[in-house]
Formats: C-alpha cells, sequence, structure tokens
C-alpha cells in the first residue's frame, strides 16, 4: 500500500501563524510601553514638576555639575550662588536635584 500524504492548504495554518505574529508583536509593544516609556514619562514630569516649584534656598546640580544654592529664580532661568559672593545664571532645564539634600 501507498500512502500519499497531502499538505494543508497555505490558507488553514497561515491564519494561525500570522494570528501568533500579531500576537508577539502586540506583547512586545506592550512590554516596552510598561518598562520603558511609562518610566520616562514619570520622571520627566517629575523634572518638570520640582523646576516649576524651584524657590530661594533650594540647593541643586547643575547638569555640568556645579552645586549651589539658588539666590533667585525667574521665569526661565535662575541666579545660582556658588560660593561666597559667586553668582551665575542659569536656564531651569539644566538643574536637577541636589541628591545630598533631604527632600521634606
Amino acid at each position: 500500500m501507498l500512502y500519499i500524504l497531502q499538505a494543508a492548504p497555505a490558507g488553514a495554518q497561515g491564519g494561525a501563524s500570522s494570528m501568533s505574529f500579531w500576537i508577539m508583536m502586540i506583547l512586545i509593544v506592550l512590554v516596552m510601553w510598561l518598562f520603558m516609556i511609562r518610566p520616562q514619562r514619570k520622571q520627566q514630569k517629575e523634572m518638570e514638576k520640582f523646576r516649576s516649584e524651584l524657590k530661594k534656598g533650594d540647593k541643586v546640580i547643575t547638569a555640568g555639575g556645579i552645586y549651589g544654592t539658588i539666590a533667585e529664580v525667574e521665569e526661565r532661568t535662575v541666579l545660582l550662588k556658588i560660593d561666597g559672593e559667586v553668582k551665575i545664571r542659569i536656564d531651569k532645564t539644566s538643574l536637577q536635584r541636589d541628591p545630598n539634600e533631604k527632600v521634606g
């Protein structure tokens, strides 16, 4: 006896593999959103809040690594007191919270 095996029609298996492909793509996008995009947005919002709430006397660090205390706050810039009477004017976007300062 001779048995002849016939392949399943292309449409029957193609639908299942196409469906699993789309499920995997959706899962990959979901994982990327959960572990990369969402935390980054949260951190951005925290930095925006920090910069909008800056006030005289806050201790900060510039993007260049200069530690100082805020002497004056304007809309886009701050006057940063570095040491004694040494002051520099810098943009708010280059500031971050001093990690040594306790947050109340």
